[in-house]
């Protein structure tokens, strides 16, 4: 027998970020069509290559809003803006090579200077809100890769005192190819305003790179995050953690014969939208500020990262409808509380708009799996949508007189009509038959 308890329960003492706020993407440059993907966010990360810059010679001093490639950032920038989007960037220097710097403790440093203040959120043109140094800086020694960060950082700070500095790809396992060991910005905390993580949900690397479902106990995909938040509150308490790339590939085409990739595993277009949903819910959860999905597009080739785009050739994925759904609906709410958290079984989270209350349930196996859940007694629903796939109205949720719902591996959202009543669900030791 399960019992529902009606407690008393106040609000977080650091409220959460709107949603709105949180659900990020990865666009590039020229190639991100900025009106086309205000549907599915207000958050836009750009790979900006420091080389476009400088060219060749990292000692030159760029001439904004022109790359050295004849790019007007301005102009790109501001197309952005106009559409609705706050834009992040991450400077990519990781084509560069250590000794291929002039001189890199002033070349980084006047490079960080000279972008901050024409891009910075205290200049004229207020472009860019937050900086990130290096992406996946892998192929740097961490000595090396320590020397770019305090230089540049430095030189943003100079340049810009507001324009928030995010770190590279981190975590707290030894440094490797994608990413630096937290611990490379131990006594740099006044450089740094934001840690960055990078997490996909590999249960095999090669040769299939076979993704599961996000809430997998078997994954690090959640686990990675969590050590790194558990670090930040120990040394560096106060630092926000932003997931900068998590996606799934959904591609239509086979894996290839051979080469690479012929043993390679996608999921299908429908797994794509219930996980990348399911992430952004579950991220929502921890104490993240913000993530970023890897990718916006992809021209439906089967690869590593090669058919991971809410688009395909600019086309709508079912993801595309489904996030674009999740940023219509809880954009104006924040995450409140973990109703109940069972793998295998059922999730159901609460979010929070001023006194409306809102619930988002589903079942969280991969497996396809749809149970039988009981809404509890003196809670009543007064609205409830599903998930859509299309950009059609979503499709119907039935609750029975009983208050029995089916809940499957696409996300409900339920609309409470008693907003003042909060509920415990105890957490359950069983599976729904």
């Amino acid at each position: 027998m399960i019992l529902f308890l009606t407690v008393t329960a106040g609000w977080a003492a650091e409220p959460r970020p709107l949603l709105r706020d949180f659900i990020g993407l990865n666009g590039h440059t020229v190639q991100f069509k900025p009106d086309l993907y205000r549907a599915v966010t207000r958050q836009v990360r750009d790979y900006h290559g420091l080389q476009w810059d400088v060219g060749n010679d990292t000692s030159f001093v760029p001439t904004f809003p022109f790359a050295r490639n004849r790019v007007n950032w301005e102009q790109l920038y501001a197309s952005w803006q106009r559409a609705g989007h706050r834009i992040h960037v991450s400077l990519m220097f990781e084509q560069i090579p250590t000794n291929g710097w002039k001189n890199l403790p002033r070349d980084a440093r006047v490079y960080g200077e000279a972008f901050a203040r024409f891009f910075g959120p205290s200049g004229p043109h207020r472009l860019v809100e937050s900086v990130e140094i290096g992406n996946e800086p892998g192929q740097y020694a961490d000595a090396d890769y320590r020397r770019v960060f305090e230089h540049m950082a430095t030189g943003l700070r100079t340049g810009d005192p507001r324009l928030k500095i995010v770190t590279c790809a981190t975590g707290t396992q030894p440094s490797g190819n994608y990413h630096k060991q937290v611990t490379v910005f131990t006594g740099l905390e006044p450089l740094y305003d934001v840690l960055s993580i990078h997490t996909y949900p590999f249960a095999e690397q090669w040769p299939t790179w076979r993704r599961s479902y996000p809430e997998d106990p078997s994954l690090d995909y959640l686990t990675n995050v969590q050590r790194l938040i558990d670090w930040r509150d120990t040394h560096a308490p106060g630092k926000p953690v932003w997931i900068t790339e998590f996606g799934y590939d959904a591609c239509t085409q086979p894996a290839p014969p051979t080469g690479d990739f012929q043993r390679w595993e996608d999921v299908t277009d429908e797994q794509q939208a219930q996980y990348i949903v399911r992430s952004f819910l579950v991220f929502s959860a921890l104490n993240v500020q913000r993530a970023y999905l890897y990718w916006f597009n992809d021209d439906d080739k089967p690869g590593l990262h090669a058919a991971s785009g809410l688009t395909r050739r600019y086309q709508p994925k079912p993801s595309f409808h489904a996030v674009a759904h999740l940023l219509a609906t809880l954009g104006d709410y924040r995450f409140a509380r973990v109703i109940q958290q069972t793998p295998g079984d059922l999730y159901l989270y609460e979010y929070r708009q001023n006194g409306q209350r809102l619930w988002v349930a589903w079942s969280p196996t991969g497996r396809g799996r749809t149970i039988e859940w009981t809404v509890p007694v003196g809670v009543r629903i007064a609205r409830a949508e599903q998930m859509p796939l299309t950009g059609d109205t979503p499709p119907p949720v039935i609750v029975s007189a009983t208050g029995r719902i089916r809940v499957g591996e696409s996300p409900l959202y339920l609309w409470l009509a008693d907003p003042g009543r909060i509920v415990t669900l105890p957490p359950r030791d069983h599976l729904s038959p």
